[in-house]
């Protein structure tokens, strides 16, 4: 009697471990196919993957970007020059005296 019990539950341990590896081997070749369809997009170029979005980006950056941080770098560079040539004008003014600076 211990014997027919012993040999269902084999049999339903077996059924068991086949749907099992199956399931997994599945899911893993599914994953593996994903992972490969992943790399295929992830190795394009910006435009190849989107040309539209690539050159409106490409043009706003030639036609707005650089114009303006131009000016502003310009801007920057000019403010600096004006306050070295400032600063310069406020040392010519003092001069030695006795030993020690004195301002005329």
């Amino acid at each position: 009697m211990f014997g027919l019990f012993d040999s269902i539950a084999d049999w339903f341990r077996g059924l068991l471990i086949d749907g099992i590896i199956s399931n997994f081997t599945g899911m893993f070749n599914e994953v593996n196919e994903k992972v490969g369809e992943i790399a295929g997009q992830v190795g394009q170029t910006p435009q190849g993957w989107n040309a539209n979005i690539f050159n409106m980006v490409r043009t706003l950056s030639e036609t707005v970007v650089i114009p303006v941080a131009g000016i502003i770098l310009t801007f920057i560079l000019c403010y600096e020059l004006i306050h070295m040539v400032i600063e310069k004008n406020n040392m010519h003014e003092v001069i030695l005296y006795r030993g020690g600076y004195s301002n005329l």
